[in-house]
């Protein structure tokens, strides 16, 4: 559902110490807000998906998008935010945001990385301080890291649920209903391992819009 990486990258920041997300996105513009709604409704009712609830009413938390298995979670994803109305920021490869497009991602709540080595808790740190520093703000993330076969998650999206004390919230694309909705908030307990097993748990029926990199 979501374009988004895990973990093994540094964010391209401002030489700021910390730095907050944009108030220059598709979701603060009255009109173009609109028009992505618009867009939601057109696209779910010319593909046949459809969004079977929403997210919970918390100001704050780390929603995970899966199964991630096609380029096509993306718009698949973001017509079911504009659907919703829901401004949710997603973290992304840094060459996405690079281009003629790149302003795009930027305009679209995305927020880019750079791929490096042993820059996990760097990233960690960083979107924890936005959260700290943000009345509001979902943060979406797919937990496979990429559309290909994957074996496990990628443990990211916990770190930074756990650091910056807000729930876990399981998004989902069932390419089996053509379905897109939302779980329930889950709090990390700290016991990752038993914590991952429950929110693995929850995908076991659900299938990706690629079944084959499942």
């Amino acid at each position: 559902m979501l374009v988004v990486t895990g973990f093994c990258y540094e964010p391209v920041l401002p030489d700021s110490p910390s730095f907050q997300l944009s108030a220059k996105t598709i979701h603060n513009n009255r009109f173009f807000s609109a028009l992505l709604q618009a867009y939601g409704h057109v696209f779910l009712a010319i593909s046949g998906w459809r969004v079977t609830n929403q997210p919970p009413a918390i100001a704050k938390f780390v929603a995970i998008a899966a199964p991630h298995t096609s380029n096509w979670d993306f718009p698949v994803f973001m017509a079911a935010v504009g659907y919703l109305r829901t401004n949710i920021s997603f973290l992304g490869k840094h060459s996405l945001f690079e281009g003629y497009f790149g302003w795009l991602f930027y305009w679209l709540g995305g927020i880019p990385v750079k791929r490096e080595s042993g820059a996990a808790s760097a990233v960690v740190d960083q979107v924890v301080q936005v959260f700290s520093e943000s009345e509001s703000l979902i943060l979406g993330i797919a937990p496979e890291g990429t559309r290909s076969r994957v074996k496990k998650w990628k443990t990211g999206f916990y770190r930074i649920a756990l650091a910056a004390r807000v729930p876990i919230v399981p998004g989902y694309v069932d390419s089996k209903t053509k379905t897109i909705g939302f779980g329930e908030a889950f709090t990390p307990t700290g016991d990752m391992e038993a914590d991952l097993i429950v929110l693995q748990n929850f995908y076991k029926d659900k299938t990706g819009i690629n079944p084959q990199n499942h």
